[in-house]
């Protein structure tokens, strides 16, 4: 097992009702001008920003609201909240909504007290030396944004899509409430579900020695995922199949499981440019994609694609060909994927068949313009990238 560091010190309250505690949590954070951030009109119509308000007004605080976070989060709008805040000298921000309202949240609390452009933290240009601190009441179970380092916004000048993680990033509590997710449309709650997995994917499937204890918990986790998803489809307000998915969230993208291992995150680099491009929904992307570039990278550990077949799926081993029981495994995904409702190739994410003139634009942003290569099974540059969404065309 590789030496790691794990410090997860988000604050989980999970139940029925918990959004309600906003106002007092806040309080005992020492806020008390909040901006509360979040989405589209779903939020005011289920009366969940109503609740989240007369908790705010109950512990004597004051707060101003800021609606408009866009799916794939635009870098305007986080721009147009940090003046918001230093106009009206916010001191906490709570994010209501999913990935896209935590993930623009986190970007207006970095830029609040920074002299220079947030998108220089999101560029690689800087790191940040202090932020606001921030809260989630999450509404989709899917990016972990909730307990996770990580945000991702999109310049909308380019549509360059770009991820940032640091510590100052994770929210001091998370207010999480299953009954949320209750009204969520299906391919909402099938891309969530599949971000779920990747978040494991991405960690499961990269360079490391043994780790077993880390392996099975990410298996677990993928079984338990792989159990209740279909079940949130079918009985959108069966409580524990939303519990079930919603802890597993969390548990994906807050590094537990995938201590001890370097990750790959490939996938996501590879969506990032697909969503940037064509304004898709992240889980969707990420479905599109993953086959093929299992399929690419397997080769660099076939062993380790087999385990995730026999432990997972319930495939029994080749011993003398593992390479069946690997490919098995990806067939098996991806047919999951497709039974959520997912896409499995390009073509069906954006109902058209992609021109190579695209493929080979994302292949080059995917790289920062030649800046770089992605992955830690394999590493991969351009061509590599550029064959990549060949494939999953």
């Amino acid at each position: 097992m590789n030496s790691f560091t794990f410090y997860s010190p988000t604050e989980v309250i999970f139940g029925k009702g918990v959004e309600e505690q906003a106002g007092e949590k806040i309080k005992a954070w020492g806020g008390s001008r909040v901006l509360v951030h979040f989405g589209g009109g779903s939020v005011k119509r289920s009366g969940l920003l109503d609740r989240v308000t007369a908790s705010l007004e109950k512990a004597g605080l004051s707060y101003i609201l800021l609606g408009g976070v866009v799916p794939n989060p635009h870098l305007g709008l986080a721009k147009e909240g940090i003046e918001l805040c230093r106009r009206e000298k916010v001191d906490f921000l709570l994010a209501v909504g999913g990935g896209s309202a935590m993930d623009s949240t986190k970007g207006i609390a970095m830029g609040v007290p920074y002299d220079g452009d947030v998108w220089d933290f999101y560029s690689g240009k800087a790191l940040p030396q202090t932020a606001l601190p921030i809260a989630a009441i999450p509404t989709l179970a899917a990016s972990g944004s909730e307990t996770s380092t990580s945000s991702v916004l999109t310049h909308e000048d380019g549509n360059l899509k770009r991820g940032f993680n640091h510590s100052l990033l994770r929210p001091r509590f998370a207010l999480m409430n299953p009954e949320l997710l209750y009204t969520l449309p299906p391919y909402q709650t099938a891309c969530g579900v599949v971000d779920i997995m990747l978040h494991t994917f991405e960690r499961f499937f990269s360079p490391g020695g043994e780790n077993e204890m880390t392996d099975r918990i990410a298996e677990a986790l993928l079984r338990t995922v792989i159990q209740y998803g279909p079940v949130c489809l079918s009985d959108p307000t069966n409580y524990q199949a939303r519990s079930e998915i919603m802890w597993a969230g969390s548990l994906s993208h807050n590094h537990l499981t995938g201590l001890g291992r370097a990750g790959d995150w490939a996938s996501h680099q590879l969506e990032h440019e697909l969503s940037g491009m064509y304004d898709v929904a992240h889980g969707a992307g990420l479905a599109a994609v993953w086959g093929s570039w299992a399929r690419f990278v397997c080769g660099q550990d076939m062993l380790r694609f087999a385990r995730y077949g026999t432990n997972v799926w319930g495939i029994p081993l080749n011993y003398e060909h593992p390479e069946e029981t690997a490919m098995e495994a990806i067939r098996q995904t991806e047919r999951f994927f497709s039974s959520l409702g997912m896409p499995i190739t390009i073509t069906q994410l954006i109902g058209r068949e992609p021109t190579d003139a695209e493929m080979r634009e994302m292949a080059i942003k995917c790289t920062h313009f030649g800046g770089r290569k992605i992955g830690g099974l394999m590493k991969l540059g351009e061509e590599e990238i550029y064959q990549i969404y060949q494939n999953a065309r």
